[in-house]
């Protein structure tokens, strides 16, 4: 029967209490958290894009080798090596570089004349996913959408690009998008030579460097492949991108719900709304735990806590072990 009655006063005081925009944050932030984590079809494929890509990953790579010691032979290297350190830079012409212009000549244009269809393939985290040698967002959007759980162990928000794609620029965007940037190590200065990220940059774009020759950028040098080695390089450029869409569109879908979200939990007047939606979401949500951390609710809505503080305003002739005393039995009570 106690039990009960403790069940029927809680129950009651649920009702009683008033949203706020804590609580209206707790509630919100709980059942996005869900969205985010239930096997939606949108989310699958996300994470099956994710997997391909490391697959073409490793197969363009595998194939890269093969392309540019071809055009760059180990031995030759070597020797080159040997010349500068016993010439020194006159002789300093060997580099690492995770970037080649791929191209081939077996296609014929509308004349029937053999056309040359090259490309620039990037294999750094924030290589371009258009064939540019240039960075641009999308490369970052693959970045952050291939990183996303070390980003959200990291407090960034690896969502931002895909929940802000309708928008500019903004302070908002900046802010989120400069966070996950400095996570990740990103670094905007560019070296033909050298890796200058750090962190995780530097740790993923470190299995990709090739040894070539020469002293200019990637675009002069662009190195012979044949139609079908140039595909296997274009599919695993697709991929990256496949990841960056399939991420677009799971976001959509959380985003999409957590827009009406906002709007019915603005709506509701009290705490039981917001519990009521969540269990009829198959939210499972601590109302105690809800209740507890929001001081603002017992503080007005339990009689005898809200009686404790108002007497703790009355100018009383009180001992200062008695004030102490008194307040201590107040924060007491709140736990």
């Amino acid at each position: 029967m106690q039990i009960k009655n403790n069940n029927q006063e809680r129950g009651n005081m649920t009702q009683k209490i008033r949203m706020n925009t804590e609580l209206r944050n707790k509630l919100f932030n709980k059942m996005k958290d869900v969205f985010e984590n239930e096997d939606t079809q949108e989310r699958e494929a996300y994470l099956q894009a994710r997997e391909e890509v490391d697959r073409q990953y490793e197969k363009a790579h595998r194939l890269a080798v093969d392309v540019v010691s071809r055009s760059y032979p180990p031995e030759d290297v070597a020797v080159l090596r040997t010349f500068k350190k016993k010439y020194g830079d006159p002789c300093d012409v060997v580099a690492k570089d995770k970037c080649f212009y791929f191209a081939h000549s077996e296609d014929k244009d509308e004349d029937g004349d053999i056309k040359e269809t090259k490309s620039h393939f990037d294999f750094g985290l924030f290589g371009n996913l258009n064939g540019s040698e240039y960075s641009d967002d999308d490369g970052k959007k693959f970045a952050v959408a291939y990183f996303r759980e070390e980003l959200k162990a990291m407090d960034c928000n690896p969502d931002i690009y895909a929940q802000q794609s309708e928008n500019k620029d903004n302070p908002h965007k900046t802010k989120h998008v400069e966070a996950c940037m400095k996570a990740l190590g990103y670094s905007n200065q560019y070296s033909s030579n050298n890796d200058v990220g750090i962190g995780m940059t530097k740790t993923f774009n470190e299995q990709y460097y090739l040894d070539v020759i020469g002293t200019s950028y990637c675009r002069s040098r662009a190195i012979a492949c044949t139609k079908d080695e140039y595909e296997t390089f274009n599919d695993w450029r697709i991929a990256k991108g496949n990841v960056v869409s399939k991420h677009q569109t799971w976001i959509d879908t959380i985003q999409k719900q957590c827009d009406q979200l906002k709007i019915g939990l603005k709506a509701y007047r009290y705490l039981s709304e917001g519990i009521e939606l969540a269990t009829e979401l198959g939210i499972q949500v601590d109302e105690a735990e809800l209740i507890r951390t929001n001081s603002t609710g017992l503080t007005i809505y339990n009689p005898s806590n809200l009686a404790s503080m108002i007497k703790g305003m009355k100018n009383k002739h009180q001992s200062r072990e008695a004030k102490i005393l008194a307040r201590k039995k107040y924060e007491e009570s709140l736990n």
